[in-house]
């Protein structure tokens, strides 16, 4: 049996089992990513998908993303690959990349704009391992790194990865404990915690996804863009204002599909009123 530090919920795992993000295993009393190395999707997209709007504008990045999550989220876009039951068996039919490889693939499309790696599409952070060792080599070749993530870690993983992220887009889901403990089954406070941090170390941006009946008012985002604007931008020693917000349409999918998808008239208000605290303020999925 051991303890796994990652996130918040210290999984006390027995021997041979896995925690809740379905892929940090105990073996021989220590916990081990079963997804290290494991990739289930691959692409060369363009930096703003990701989405980072002030960092490095019109160029591309390779996306890489393996299985497993530790946020249940009923709405995922990702679900095969995050917590579903189709996860594992993605998991078992993906291609084994070793962070060279990875790296050299990287290298090998610079020429074709390519900066470097976002790690993305599931939740990287449920195998940092794997993200640390691929950035190093990275930074090696000249190239950037990408992290985009839920926040839902513990600030040592932070501290680990530090000098290897280049930028991140972190998600900021909502601004209740109710919303991120019943609804995402995560803590509102420790992706707070990693946001307030990751701002010291990179550039940040960050993207909340509007949930009609959930996270949807005025009032909430009041709430969120001044808390942002209330971190400080100590990396680039840029105000907090100066922090990049994306407010995104929610579409029914997945175990949400009890809701129509979000007026895209109220995510231009929300946005409207998240530019009374930030400078840079945009929309998604519009």
């Amino acid at each position: 049996m051991a303890v796994c530090e990652v996130c918040f919920r210290h999984c006390d795992i027995k021997e041979g089992r896995t925690g809740f993000c379905g892929v940090r295993r105990c073996r021989n009393g220590k916990v081990i990513p079963d997804n290290y190395g494991k990739i289930t999707s691959l692409a060369l997209d363009p930096i703003e998908k990701k989405p980072l709007h002030r960092f490095h504008p019109g160029s591309l990045i390779l996306s890489a993303g393996s299985y497993g999550c530790n946020l249940h989220c009923p709405f995922c876009q990702n679900h095969e690959i995050s917590w579903s039951a189709q996860a594992l068996q993605y998991g078992e039919k993906a291609e084994c990349i070793s962070p060279e490889e990875l790296a050299e693939t990287a290298a090998y499309y610079r020429s074709r704009r390519n900066i470097g790696i976002a790690f993305t599409y599931n939740e990287p952070l449920v195998c940092y391992e794997y993200v640390r060792d691929t950035a190093k080599l990275i930074h090696e070749k000249g190239m950037k790194n990408v992290l985009v993530t839920n926040g839902t870690a513990s600030l040592a993983v932070l501290e680990e990865l530090a000098p290897y992220i280049d930028a991140m887009n972190i998600d900021l889901k909502g601004f209740t404990d109710r919303y991120y403990s019943e609804v995402l089954k995560g803590s509102r406070q420790m992706v707070m915690d990693f946001i307030a941090r990751a701002v010291q170390i990179c550039h940040v941006e960050i993207t909340t996804l509007i949930i009609p009946g959930e996270n949807d008012t005025a009032e909430e985002m009041r709430e969120i863009s001044g808390w942002i604007a209330g971190l400080g931008y100590v990396f680039g020693e840029k105000p907090g204002r100066e922090i990049p917000l994306h407010i995104s349409r929610f579409f029914p999918q997945f175990r949400m599909t009890d809701r129509p998808a979000t007026d895209v008239r109220l995510i231009y208000r929300l946005a409207d009123t998240a530019r009374e605290k930030l400078d840079y303020v945009y929309t998604g999925n519009c």
